[in-house]
């Protein structure tokens, strides 16, 4: 990652789940203690999802814990969040979600400076055998390098 960049919550579920098609990179609308938690690190983007309704763009299911010293300013965890977009990249987006098999899904999260941001890819959802094909390539390359290293230290 490049300098002023610290993640945060990764979604290495996506990448098992679908094959990523393009990414973007969105800013996101949040209450002041949920950015303390953020900073903290206390984030979780397992379960969310991305939707586009009316024009706009909401992460459901994204978990931002509550700041422990935030009291009565303290927002619901799970609360829906809406992500800053473009118009015309929300409406490429739109187009693309028409055609079967598309949808949006949170990849990354990441304070880009002292921005909050979210990165969300365009996906496509993956079948069984195309998950054994995966699992397969990572254990030959796995016992490559497995290979390569008893071959360098002999």
């Amino acid at each position: 990652m490049s300098e002023g960049v610290k993640l945060i919550a990764n979604n290495k579920k996506a990448y098992h789940d679908y094959f990523i098609e393009e990414t973007y990179e969105t800013g996101i609308a949040l209450h002041g203690t949920e950015v303390k938690s953020l900073r903290m690190g206390k984030c979780s983007i397992k379960e969310s999802f991305v939707r586009i309704e009316n024009g706009e763009v909401f992460i459901y299911g994204m978990h931002i814990s509550p700041y422990e010293k935030g009291n009565i300013f303290n927002k619901d965890p799970l609360r829906v969040r809406k992500l800053l977009l473009h118009r015309g990249e929300i409406n490429k987006m739109t187009g693309k979600i028409a055609e079967k098999g598309y949808t949006l899904v949170p990849l990354r999260v990441y304070f880009k400076g002292s921005l909050a941001k979210v990165e969300i890819g365009l996906a496509k959802g993956k079948k069984l055998y195309d998950k054994r094909q995966d699992i397969a390539k990572k254990d030959q390359r796995r016992e490559a390098e497995k290979e390569f290293k008893v071959r360098n230290l002999a």
